[in-house]
Formats: C-alpha cells, sequence, structure tokens
C-alpha cells in the first residue's frame, strides 16, 4: 500500500513539476496584409464556376487573399511564423499583386503588446516572397533582417533549393533581397528535418511536405488541449481542402494532392484545428468526413478556442 502511495504521489509531483517548467503555450493571430493572385493559377485545373462559390473572383479574375500570420509564446521564446512580404516590392509589382501592407505586421504586434524586437525567433514555412519578404526591411539604402534579436529558421534542403539554383518555375518568388540579408546576418539557422517530423519546441512539431515546393514546413503546436495546424500553402484556403484542388503554384502538383490526403486524415482523425495563412475570411476550422470527401465542419476565430 505504501508503493502505491508512493507512487501516485510521484506521478502527482510529476505532473506538477511538469506544469511549472513547460507553461501552457500562448498564440495570437499576426495579419500583415492582403493582396490578389490570379483565381485560375490558385485552382489549377478547377472550373472557375466551381471554385468562385468559395473564393469570389474580381473583374480581372483575381482573388484576394490574406497574409495571416502566427505568433507562439512557448516557455521563454516568442516565434513569429512566417512574415508576409514586407516592404520591398516595387511599386508596379506592389500594383499587380494589389499589395495592401503597409505598417500591418508592426499594428498586429503592438495589438498584442509585443514590439519586433522582442520576436526571439522568425520560423519561415518556406522562402516564397509572401512568406519571407517581411522578415527584411529596407532601410535607406541598406537591407536589414526586420526582427533584429531573433534567430531565422528555415532548413537546409529548402535553402539550397531556394539559392543554388532556383527552378524556373519558382525562380521570381526566392529574390535574393529576401534572403541573401539573412545569411549575411549571421543568424540564419537550420531545423534538421525528420521524416516522422521534427520538435522545435516543448509545443511545437514541424511536419515537412514537398509537393507545393521543397521542404516546406507545417508546424503542429499542442494548444489548450487541442492540436492547431499551420497549414501554409498545403492548403492556402477552405476552398482548397478537396483533394484535386492545389494550385498551378505547386511545383510538384500530384505529390501535393498526395500529401494534404495523408494530412487531412490525420487531421479529421486526430481533431486538429486548421489555421489558415491565406483564407481571406476564415481563420480557423475544424474537419468532418462528407460524401464528397473530407470538408469544413465549423470555422471560427483563434480566439475562439
Amino acid at each position: 500500500m505504501a508503493a502505491i502511495v508512493d507512487f501516485a504521489f510521484y506521478l502527482l509531483f510529476s505532473s506538477l513539476t511538469q506544469n511549472i517548467n513547460h507553461p501552457t503555450l500562448e498564440l495570437y493571430t499576426i495579419d500583415t496584409g492582403l493582396f490578389k493572385l490570379d483565381g485560375g493559377a490558385m485552382f489549377g485545373v478547377v472550373p472557375k464556376s466551381i471554385w468562385q462559390k468559395t473564393n469570389p473572383a474580381d473583374e480581372n479574375n483575381l482573388c484576394t487573399l490574406a497574409m495571416r500570420c502566427l505568433l507562439v509564446k512557448d516557455d521563454n521564446r516568442l516565434i513569429l511564423i512566417d512574415t508576409g512580404i514586407g516592404n520591398k516590392l516595387s511599386e508596379k509589382l506592389s500594383g499587380l499583386m494589389h499589395l495592401q501592407n503597409d505598417g500591418i505586421l508592426n499594428q498586429s504586434l503592438a495589438k498584442h503588446g509585443f514590439t519586433p524586437d522582442d520576436i526571439t525567433d522568425v520560423f519561415l514555412t518556406h522562402l516564397h516572397l509572401d512568406h519571407v519578404g517581411g522578415a527584411v526591411n529596407r532601410e535607406g539604402n541598406q537591407l536589414v533582417p526586420a526582427f533584429k534579436n531573433a534567430q531565422y529558421w528555415t532548413n537546409q534542403k529548402h535553402w539550397d533549393w531556394a539559392t543554388i539554383a532556383p527552378n524556373e518555375r519558382e525562380k521570381a518568388s526566392f529574390l535574393k533581397e529576401n534572403l541573401q540579408p539573412l545569411h549575411e546576418s549571421g543568424r540564419l539557422r537550420f531545423v534538421d528535418e525528420s521524416p516522422n517530423g521534427t520538435q522545435f519546441t516543448t509545443h511545437m512539431q514541424i511536419r515537412f511536405v514537398s509537393g507545393h515546393t521543397e521542404s516546406m514546413m507545417l508546424p503542429l503546436l499542442q494548444y489548450k488541449g487541442k492540436k492547431v495546424f499551420y497549414v501554409a500553402d498545403l492548403a492556402p484556403t477552405i476552398g482548397h481542402l478537396p483533394i484535386p484542388y492545389v494550385a498551378a503554384y505547386d511545383v510538384f502538383p500530384l505529390q501535393a494532392m498526395q500529401e494534404k490526403k495523408a494530412l487531412l486524415q490525420e487531421a479529421l482523425d486526430n481533431q486538429y484545428i486548421l489555421y489558415f495563412e491565406h483564407d481571406a475570411v476564415h481563420e480557423c476550422c475544424t474537419l468532418q468526413n462528407t460524401d464528397k470527401g473530407i470538408r469544413v465542419k465549423n470555422v471560427f476565430k483563434l480566439t475562439d478556442i
């Protein structure tokens, strides 16, 4: 009996110690603005008559997209997942993309009581310009890291893919002005890639997928007893949940479909909450099985969890 009591006390003590050593994760939505892309490019072979039901286009066939990042407070680290497009695009390109993002990132941080100097880590799901552009600012004639106290995280495979010999399909999205300053800063770090996922912090695991681009990193976060899955460009919007609905931007569309199918099934089976980076209307959703496959169950904001 004494041994049983002692073991029960040990379990209780261990649980309390773990709670002290590993405080609850805090998550904050960070908006970095809106932009527009061609609806046909966003949905590939899917006809406009179908995709416009969830992603209505304007008179120029352009769909409005968000650049919704995520701020993660985990132990003593303040991690910004992705950074939006930043302030360095030419006037011509900004106009073509109908960019609306002036100062929005810093305003969004301030809304939650933080400044860029508070960020300890910038986690980049991948290095396309709408995800990494805000990591580097133009100050006069200088290009400098936007978060002066942060380390910047990518992985070796994706960095090499983007910088050594970028393919013609993606080359225009891997801008040297976004990448070279991070390398020169001495604060670029690489995540070790594991086939089964990599543990980045106490509450944050990383999944790797390569259909959209080589070794894109998707965070899976333990939050309030649930798991929040930051799906980045695996499923840019709720309208991309059907398996064949993949963007023409995906480098390997068949692989993208396979990865999406597997991860959506995992998300359904384990009741993950999906967090959308590019959906201009919907922030989060849960999933359900339907006669058409895995689809949205409920939509809500992160603050509703």
